[in-house]
């Protein structure tokens, strides 16, 4: 049965940010707090996982829960908060038990109950945080085999199905289609604006390898951040009216409420070049007055048209969910039967190991002294006839009762399916 895996967790969907940080473990170290914790409670085994929007606590155990379990954690793992605090957090977390405990995992590798749905990062950060806890101890057979078959179905879902296609940012779709432009990495590009937007904006320059970026905002120090990491040039943004040197594309948003790219500052920009360049507005309202696409040759990417796109592709992410939760119904009960075969072998290891031990007797002791009598090639056909038979009938025992495990296992998936 599954019904020793456990989940205690706190996600964007019942609480705030701030709230789920608030049921993350603080301090140095984290493993210390959860082999206490693993201790306190008789679980034997544990799993944390702490990310933005999310913590979970996964662990193994057939001992009765307390009916208060996620107060009990929390007061543990933060004694330093108010009761009222506390109580408060606790009532928000789920404790999800057995199959379902096993098929939230799933959903959150495959990136199903993510804020942002699709988004690969967590598994990483669920490989990590596994590692972390197998390399303190705090994990075993158990949670080795669940995590495998949880990452093999991440990557299932992904292939099998549509769930992380078509990007949802609007950061994400700009810079997409600036590629499709045929931009190369060595593309002059002017950033106006030093913002979150834009931030994330020079994230993407950087993983792309663009490095020739020229950064103008109103702050200058907030202009150098961005400029340094890409290994570009800071200016401040009056400097933008005297710039000269060209660009193939123009990257604006700032918090200006009327245009700050012209049709008379456009002009001076282009320095007298002639061909069409890339302008992107990310800017609400536009910072791009609406005639420089109407008067200029350029290919104009702007928000307006990235936010319908937006809401295809999360329209299009939903459905491909869909599909999703179909695999992973299909997929928790294949991890049933997993863990009764896995369960059976670990069952038949004495066997396996008091049969090895029968057969050294029956060589070193009981048929020692006939064996001693038989000439060399004939000893060595007898420890391979004996070494044959070893093999055979642990194969035969382990093959039996995994048939066994394996109709155990789909008569319960039956049962729970009908009921």
């Amino acid at each position: 049965m599954l019904n020793g895996y456990h989940l205690l967790t706190l996600t964007h969907r019942q609480a705030s940010l701030d709230s789920i940080g608030q049921a993350i473990i603080r301090g140095d170290e984290p493993l210390a707090v959860l082999q206490r914790l693993k201790s306190q409670f008789g679980w034997e085994e544990l799993l944390y996982l702490p990310t933005c929007n999310r913590v979970i606590y996964l662990f193994y155990t057939h001992q009765p829960l307390p009916n208060q379990l996620a107060h009990d954690v929390l007061a543990e793992l933060r004694p330093e908060l108010p009761a009222g605090t506390t109580k408060e957090l606790a009532a928000k977390m789920r404790l999800l038990h057995g199959a379902d405990a096993i098929r939230h995992l799933l959903e959150v590798a495959a990136s199903m109950d993510s804020l942002v749905v699709g988004e690969r990062e967590i598994i990483r950060q669920l490989r990590e945080a596994y590692e972390r806890c197998r390399e303190g101890g705090l994990t075993g057979d158990h949670l080795r085999l669940l995590m495998r078959f949880t990452v093999e179905t991440a990557k299932e879902v992904y292939t099998a199905t549509g769930i992380g296609e078509k990007a949802l940012s609007v950061v994400a779709l700009a810079f997409n289609q600036m590629l499709e432009t045929g931009l190369k990495p060595d593309a002059r590009i002017l950033l106006v604006g030093a913002g979150q937007t834009n931030t994330l904006v020079a994230k993407f320059l950087f993983k792309y390898g663009f490095r020739n970026v020229t950064v103008f905002n109103r702050t200058l120090e907030k202009a150098r951040v961005i400029a340094e990491y890409l290994d570009g040039l800071a200016l401040p943004l009056d400097a933008l009216q005297h710039y000269t040197a060209g660009f193939d594309a123009l990257v604006v948003c700032t918090g200006a409420t009327e245009p700050v790219i012209t049709p008379a500052l456009y002009h001076k920009l282009l320095a007298a070049e002639s061909g069409t360049k890339v302008v992107v507005d990310l800017a609400v309202p536009n910072n791009v007055d609406a005639r420089i696409p109407r008067g200029f040759p350029v290919q104009y990417i702007e928000i307006e048209g990235l936010r319908e796109l937006a809401s295809e592709n999360l329209a299009f992410r939903e459905q491909e969910r869909r599909k999703a939760e179909i695999l992973i119904t299909e997929k928790v009960r294949a991890y049933r039967e997993l863990w009764h075969q896995r369960q059976v072998e670990r069952a038949l290891l004495p066997v396996v190991d008091d049969v090895r031990d029968a057969k050294e007797r029956a060589v070193n002791e009981v048929f020692a002294k006939e064996l001693a009598q038989l000439d060399p090639a004939a000893r060595q056909l007898a420890q391979r006839m004996l070494e044959y038979l070893e093999k055979k009938s642990v194969a035969a025992a382990m093959r039996t009762m995994k048939e066994i495990a394996a109709g155990a296992g789909r008569h319960l998936a039956g049962v729970e399916k009908s009921a």
